[in-house]
C-alpha cells in the first residue's frame, strides 16, 4: 500500500477492501453534501459495495498503469478521495477528479493534493496534459484548477443529470509546460 506525505498531517494513501466501511462512512456522513454534485452518491447504499467491487477495480487500475484512487487523510482521518482518471498513453493526458467532506472544506487540503497529483503527473508520468472538470455551479470546486493555473477550455451545456436537474460542466486542463513554467 502506498502513501504520499503531501504536508506534515496530509496524505494521499492507496485503499484496501478493509478500508470499505471507513469510505461509506466518509460518503454516507457527506451525502447530502455531495449528491448535489456527484451522481453515483445515492447507489451507494452499503460499504459492501466498495469491498465487492469499486476498490478491486482501483487496484486493478493501478496495477495496469491506468490512474490511480487515493483517500485523502488529514491528521490521520479519511476525509476525502481524489482520483487520477485513465491515462490516455498515447496522447499523455489525464484528468483529475476528487471530492472532500464538507467539514474539511476551506483549510485548502484540495489544493494541496491536486497540487501533489500535478506533481506525479507531470514529472514522474511524464504526461503532457492534465484535466479537471466541474459542474458549472460548484464554485470551491472550480476554484482549485482556476487557482492553480488551469486554462478554462469551454463548457458543455446540460452535459450531466443528477437528481432530477442537468449541469453544465466546465473543463479545464493544464499542460505540462504550463505546470513546468509555473514551478520554476
Amino acid at each position: 500500500m502506498f502513501t504520499f506525505q503531501v504536508q506534515p498531517n496530509l496524505t494521499l494513501a492507496l485503499l484496501q477492501p478493509h478500508h470499505a466501511q471507513e469510505i461509506y462512512t466518509l460518503v454516507d456522513t457527506n451525502r447530502h453534501h455531495l449528491k448535489h454534485w456527484l451522481g453515483w452518491v445515492d447507489g451507494v447504499q452499503s460499504p459492501d459495495i466498495y469491498r465487492d467491487s469499486i476498490i478491486p477495480a482501483w487496484l486493478q487500475q493501478l496495477a495496469a498503469n491506468d490512474g490511480f484512487t487515493a483517500g485523502i487523510r488529514h491528521h490521520g482521518k479519511l476525509v476525502g478521495m481524489i482520483n487520477l482518471h485513465f491515462i490516455n498513453w498515447k496522447t499523455r493526458s489525464t484528468s483529475i477528479g476528487y471530492y472532500l467532506s464538507e467539514e474539511a472544506q476551506g483549510n485548502g487540503i484540495m489544493q494541496a493534493c491536486v497540487t501533489a497529483i500535478l506533481q506525479h503527473a507531470f514529472d514522474d508520468l511524464n504526461l503532457n496534459k492534465v484535466d479537471i472538470q466541474c459542474a458549472e455551479g460548484n464554485k470551491r470546486s472550480r476554484h482549485i484548477p482556476e487557482r492553480l493555473g488551469f486554462k478554462q477550455e469551454g463548457i458543455s451545456r446540460d452535459a450531466e443529470f443528477i437528481n432530477g436537474h442537468y449541469n453544465d460542466i466546465v473543463t479545464y486542463s493544464l499542460l505540462a509546460k504550463e505546470w513546468r513554467a509555473t514551478s520554476e
